[in-house]
Formats: C-alpha cells, structure tokens, sequence
C-alpha cells in the first residue's frame, strides 16, 4: 500500500480551505529557546487550522515541540516568528503587542490539575466566574461538575479527592468560562490506565457537548487516535502529517508515521514489475522500476493459519513463540517465502491463540497494511 501525495500538499490543502471559517489559525510558527546551549529550534515553520468544535491533537515523541507550540497558542510563550489568528483576526504576529492568556477566550488544563487548595471544589470551579452573579455561576458551575460525574463532591476539597476526580475538577473550572478554545496538554497522562480511559472519554464528550474548539498535546497514538478529529504528527519541531486518524493510520505519507503508530516488520527489496517481493508475498508500489525499498509491515497485518500435519515441513513457516498480551496473541515466526527468502516477524492475532513452538503455519499477507517506501 503506497500514498502519492506530499506533505505539502496536505498542508496546502489544510490553508486553504475555505468550505468553513477557522477558529485557530496558525501560519509559518518558529519558535527558538535562547536559553539553551545551542540556541535550539523547538518549532519550525508550523502552519495549520483547526474549526470550532473540532478535537485537533498535537502528537508526537518528547521533545518534538507540541507543548511549546500549545504555550505559544496559549500566550505563555510570546510569538518569536508567524501568526496566529483567532475567529478571522490576527492574535499575534511580529511587532504586535503580546496579549496574555487571560485576553485570550482560552481554557487551560494540564497534566497537574493545580487546584486551589484552600478552596472547595465548588468555588474551584466558580473562581473565573467572577463577573456573574452568584446564582448563574452556581449554575453553571453545577451543571458542569454533574456532566464530569463530581457534583456530590462540590462542597469537599482538592486533597480529599483522587487524582483521576482533581483532573475533571480542573477541566470543569477551564469549561466553566464557556472558552471557545480548549488547551490541553498531556492531561491524562498521570493516570493509571483503567481510569485514564473511562475519564478521556468522559472528557471526550463533554468537549463535544458544549463545542469548544480543543487543542489536546499528547505523546500516546492510542490517545489521539480515540480524542481526535484530526491529528496533526511532529518530529523535531516540524509537521510530518497531519489528517484523520485514518488517514494516518492506512495512508501514511512517512515511515515516521507508521512506526510511530506501533511495532512494525521491516523487510527490504527491490522494485520489480510494479512490485516487491518478500518473503511473506508481493506488495504493489509506483517506486521506480529497480530501485531499493523498505517494506513496513504491521503485526496485524499478517494472518496465521496452522498447517495440521504429522509430516515435518523444514521447508514451511514456523513458530518460534507465541505469547497471549490479553486481547491478541503475539506469534515470532520464521517465515519461509517461496522464492527462498526468510524473515523473522511478529504476527498480532485476535483472541487466544497460541501454537506450539515449531508448529508449521501459512503466513497470508494484508496488503492495506504494508507500506512501501525508497531505502533511504
């Protein structure tokens, strides 16, 4: 399976869209740490848009630059170099006064809830409420609590609760101000993962029902794949793709993307015919004719069946080890293609399903799954 287009075109495609007026804005961003022994770049040359309730991830490895660019969104970083528009006018730019946070009609929540601790969890989430009346800002303060499941925890304070409650508390009082954009950086990422999960999805819908536009920083794929519409991936301070989880899943512009999105077989070969021949069978690709390719193959990708037979098959595939991880089966297998190739790969099955060690299997091969790309 092979994607033609660039990483430009996609970036073309996002600025100039205009079906639907943005609510975020970000052209041409660089950003740079003086402060740091090389003076280095943490974000180069970003640009991309989001709309009003869209969930849009910031993803990528530590250090990749997302969270300088959410501060820089933010107003905690001041704009070195681009523009930001917010709602069709300019935000920031070069020579622009810097407007702070508070200016800026944006809700923050982060991986630490930062909780008020001498206030209750009810005045926590009414403190940026200030210029409605009691009654409103009880109100709204109220509904938003029962939506994250913490109204019967109004009246106690931020230490009595656990830290899965003190994060929906943290995301109700960044709510509560009705912000039309959600900053969110790495805000479940403190959490065990049983509770990590129920309260993302909470969150999840919470967001999409009071449409706030949201900006969510996370370094975990399953994360992004689940909170987002749309995904944009960050390496070394640049974009390397952005699209639908689908999108970047089943048509990855980069072998950045699709490792990035778990384990991976790497096989190589040569174009031939249209085609690279592997060990596992032929993968289609318009790479030119005789040039050297990599191969990425996922684990799910490959299909294991048993061959039941008393006979030895030196000459078939064969396991190596399987191990159950809960909901699949991870098979290491030594695969045998026809042609006398062989390739040591892991195979991700469904369920329980765990042959013997030495037992021959036939290896199939799901071309949506494998991705071709020059050697280099």
């Amino acid at each position: 399976m092979e994607t033609t287009s660039t990483i430009a075109d996609t970036l073309d495609d996002e600025l100039s869209d205009q079906s639907a007026s943005p609510l975020l804005e970000v052209h041409g961003v660089r950003h740079r740490y003086a402060q740091a022994s090389t003076g280095s770049v943490a974000v180069e040359d970003v640009s991309f848009v989001m709309h009003q309730g869209e969930v849009l991830c910031l993803l990528g490895p530590s250090g990749c630059g997302k969270t300088t660019l959410l501060r820089v969104v933010a107003g905690l970083e001041e704009l070195q170099e681009g523009e930001l528009r917010f709602n069709g006018q300019t935000l920031a730019t070069q020579g622009m006064p810097h407007v702070p946070p508070e200016k800026r009609s944006v809700g923050l929540a982060f991986q630490e809830s930062a909780l008020f601790p001498h206030l209750s969890v009810l005045d926590n989430v009414t403190f940026g409420l200030k210029s409605l009346p009691p009654k409103q800002r009880r109100m709204r303060a109220m509904q938003l609590l029962d939506q994250l499941g913490m109204a019967a925890y109004a009246d106690v304070f931020p230490h009595t609760l656990s830290g899965g409650q003190q994060q929906r508390v943290a995301l109700a009082r960044a709510l509560a101000p009705s912000p039309q954009l959600m900053l969110l950086d790495e805000p479940f990422s403190s959490l065990d993962a049983r509770l990590r999960d129920r309260i993302r999805d909470d969150t999840l819908h919470v967001l999409k029902q009071v449409g706030a536009g949201t900006l969510l920083v996370t370094h975990d794929p399953e994360e992004a794949m689940f909170m987002a519409d749309r995904i944009v991936l960050m390496r070394d301070g640049r974009i390397v793709q952005i699209g639908t989880p689908q999108e970047l899943y089943c048509h990855p512009l980069d072998p950045f993307v699709v490792t990035f999105f778990g384990e991976v077989n790497h096989l190589e070969g040569v174009v031939a015919n249209g085609f690279v021949h592997t060990a596992v069978g032929p993968v289609a690709t318009n790479l030119a004719e005789g040039s050297r390719v990599q191969v990425l193959v996922r684990p799910e990708a490959l299909r294991v069946v048993e061959i039941k037979s008393d006979v030895p098959h030196d000459h078939h595939s064969h396991v190596l080890i399987a191990r159950l991880l809960g909901r699949s089966s991870l098979l290491h297998i030594c695969v045998h293609g026809t042609d006398g190739q062989e390739a040591h790969l892991h195979a991700r099955m469904p369920g329980v399903f765990l042959p013997e060690e030495g037992q021959a299997v036939q290896v199939s091969l799901d071309p949506s799954q494998a991705f071709v790309f020059p050697a280099d």
